[in-house]
């Protein structure tokens, strides 16, 4: 196809958009063109339903093609966001892991601010029919929540997608000030990639397994879900993680130096 649209388009740096297990390549195609309304272009697919080409998708992007033919698919959120540094994800609904609600707007900002520090970001959008599951929203740093009507709440994905980006080129508006600048620490280093922090939290809890720290085979699931909220919430530095594996190291008995280090990932450094 003629890459016409494409050309005339600036591509400007953002979030990257999440969508998990999408079901409808018009679905798909509907978000593509509400991104590229706002200046959006990295789209990410964790395992549609129909599969990846969809004809259907581009047919419902209206020619915006540059977002369609830039589509990376992935096999699980933790893949989709491995590199990612701050990540939030959408949800209506109250969800038993305590993480911080922003509004668009105050979300918007906070992606700004992150993006202007070089910190790769994401958005992650659930199921059209259910959204996201407890452990999907356990990759997000943050909860975004849309100011709907209660008596009639219900966005479509594509609906959900175009606020946001609208959002984010907002907050991108004029010469300095942000509309809402989200409180952020002081950031000696950017926070570490999801991947590295997935690492520290597998080799945390493989290390508890043999020490009866789960008690019941029942309750590991929900345990093992509040560690994972509880290491997410700081925003560990690579060096951080490096430091708490090879504490995790060595209270597994590795008692060697090098095995701590390789459990740390500084062998080579």
């Amino acid at each position: 196809m003629s890459g016409e649209s494409g050309a005339k388009t600036t591509q400007v740096p953002g979030p990257a958009i999440i969508l998990v297990e999408p079901q409808l390549g018009e679905n798909i195609g509907m978000v593509a063109r509400a991104m590229a309304n706002f200046g959006l272009s990295d789209l990410r697919l964790v395992a549609p339903r129909d599969g990846w080409p969809n004809e259907k998708a581009r047919a419902a992007a209206s020619r915006a093609d540059h977002v369609i033919d830039a589509v990376r698919v992935y096999g699980s959120v933790a893949e989709a966001v491995a590199e990612l540094r701050f990540v939030l994800a959408t949800t209506a609904r109250t969800r038993e892991i305590p993480k911080e609600v922003l509004g668009p707007r105050e979300a918007a900002a906070a992606l700004r601010e992150r993006e202007s520090l070089g910190q790769a970001t994401g958005l992650l959008f659930g199921r059209e029919r259910w959204g996201l599951v407890n452990e999907e929203i356990a990759y997000a740093d943050k909860i975004v929540t849309f100011p709907v009507n209660p008596s009639f709440a219900s966005l479509n994905l594509a609906q959900s997608v175009l606020l946001m980006s609208y959002e984010w080129l907002q907050s991108g508006l004029g010469e300095g000030e942000l509309p809402t600048r989200a409180a952020l620490p002081e950031l000696d280093e950017m926070p570490a990639p999801k991947a590295e922090l997935v690492g520290l939290m597998e080799h945390l809890e493989s290390a508890l397994e043999p020490t009866g720290y789960y008690r019941t085979e029942e309750k590991r699931p929900v345990m093992v879900r509040n560690l994972r909220a509880m290491l997410q919430r700081p925003g560990f530095t690579t060096t951080e993680i490096r430091a708490l594996r090879g504490v995790v190291a060595a209270l597994e008995g590795r008692k060697t130096k090098r095995d701590i280090a390789r459990a740390a990932g500084e062998e080579d450094e």
